[in-house]
């Protein structure tokens, strides 16, 4: 394991993350966090932390975190979407072959709604982009 600290740390919130500056050059050779801004990785806004002015190299370091943040969570968005296909298979295969008809009464109409409302939305983006080329 490493022992040199990482100079920014980033303490990811629902919408980006705090950002803080890692500080191990003090008197008493403790670790401190000094917060220096807030991020909001859905509109871009970086927030300094009261009257800080950012410097080039926070903002730079603040910019590569948002950049790799969007990537994973678009990463993470694509992993899930697959594994909703998985558990539509899933799902078929216990209607066709284990679900009991008290199971299938509780499930069929808000899967069936479920069901229509994202093959209508599918089939009208499969319909743009087809138009589109």
């Amino acid at each position: 394991m490493s022992t040199a600290l990482p100079e920014y740390y980033f303490r990811v919130r629902e919408n980006g993350a705090a950002v803080f500056r890692i500080d191990t050059e003090n008197r008493h050779r403790r670790i401190e966090m000094e917060q220096i801004a807030v991020i909001n990785i859905r509109n871009g806004e970086v927030k300094p932390q009261g009257q800080r002015v950012l410097s080039d190299a926070d903002n730079d370091e603040i910019a590569r975190w948002m950049e790799e943040r969007k990537a994973l969570l678009s990463r993470r968005d694509m992993d899930d979407i697959h594994r909703a296909v998985d558990y539509l298979n899933l799902t078929t295969q216990w209607a066709q072959s284990k679900a009991t008809d008290a199971q299938l009464e509780d499930v069929t109409d808000p899967l069936l709604m479920a069901m229509h409302d994202l093959r209508s939305v599918l089939v009208r983006k499969k319909s743009d982009r087809m138009s589109k080329e």
